[in-house]
């Protein structure tokens, strides 16, 4: 079991019927049951986009994407600055989120949600007041990094070139990380942070040695469910070489921010569900499926590589399919 059993994760909340195999991509699903089936029977079974998890009782799920504007016309990557309003000190608020500009990105974020309804509507929401502000020769990328041309580049206001990102913990170690190391000053990131709140939680000391437990016990298991996942989603090298390490984290008054997705689960419908349906998964199963504990040190390593550095031990497919690859706890091999 985890360091501490707090009443946090003391709920359970069915998730998965009897029989069920849930995987990240509904295309996989398909293609695999017809594999499965299709022999057997006259025809295939019908299929659906993958089940909608509930998330526990108390929690809330919020995100604050970046992405990277294109100019359509010039066919450039171009800075955010001056182009739509707010920033990261004051965001402009829209319905049901804010927009901003942070340094050569923009950034929207959502209002925190108990719902699967409510997470996608909230995104598409904000994603189209963020479109919407944007002048019409110009769309927004949801990519985990670019490379910006030199004359855009230099362009920007010298505060919007500054990488002024505070930082952040490694939720297994309790250290602070290091700064990336840019070697290419043109070279721009984009995460796609998830912020979980606490039940029952507003204004909790973010020094308090029982709050911090709490936050690295769901990071640790959110690597699990959703890091681990992510590196066979995202391909993009670049980012995972400079940001988003094993564990990457901060402490909130409300709960947690989890640092180590891209963007890359923004661009589509079926991936914003994945990534709900994997953080509700990681947080119902804080009791009875404590990854991180289950797994050992050994497996623990080969995942900090993977999500690290993308270098993927065939042992940790075989011993952890789930939750890397599906979501049935009845595949659980450990």
């Amino acid at each position: 079991m985890p360091q501490y059993i707090p009443p946090l994760f003391t709920e359970e909340v069915p998730h998965i019927p009897p029989g069920a195999t849930i995987t990240v991509a509904p295309s996989e699903t398909f293609s695999q049951a017809i594999k499965k089936y299709g022999t057997r029977r006259n025809k295939p079974p019908s299929f659906t986009l993958p089940e909608v998890f509930e998330l526990n009782k108390g929690f809330t799920v919020g995100c604050d994407p970046e992405g990277f504007l294109f100019d359509k016309k010039r066919k450039v990557y171009i800075p955010a600055a001056g182009i739509i309003p707010g920033n990261k000190y004051d965001p402009h608020p829209v319905e049901k989120g804010a927009i901003q500009v942070d340094g050569m990105a923009v950034e929207f974020n959502i209002d925190p949600v108990s719902t699967y309804e409510d997470w996608e509507g909230n995104i598409t929401t904000v994603i189209a007041a963020l479109e919407a502000a944007l002048p019409k020769h110009l769309e927004v990328h949801w990519v985990p990094s670019i490379r910006f041309p030199e004359e855009e580049f230099d362009k920007a206001p010298d505060d919007a070139k500054v990488l002024g990102c505070q930082p952040d913990f490694d939720g297994w170690s309790g250290e602070v990380n290091p700064p990336p190391n840019m070697k290419d000053p043109y070279v721009r990131c984009a995460g796609g942070h998830l912020h979980v709140g606490f039940p029952n939680t507003k204004n909790e000391d973010v020094t308090n040695v029982q709050h911090v437990m709490n936050c690295q016990d769901l990071v640790q298991q959110f690597d699990w469910f959703l890091g681990g996942w992510s590196v066979f989603m995202d391909k993009d090298e670049v980012r995972r070489n400079l940001y988003g390490k094993m564990g990457a984290c901060r402490y909130k008054p409300y709960g947690v921010e989890y640092r180590v997705l891209s963007n890359f689960w923004v661009a589509s419908k079926e991936l914003r569900l994945a990534t709900w349906n994997r953080t509700c998964s990681a947080i119902s199963n804080m009791n009875k499926l404590f990854m991180p504990e289950r797994t050992g040190n050994v497996l623990n390593n080969y995942l900090r590589d993977a999500i690290n550095s993308h270098h993927v031990n065939s042992q940790l497919i075989e011993f952890a399919e789930f939750p890397i690859n599906t979501l049935n706890s009845g595949r659980c091999r450990l």
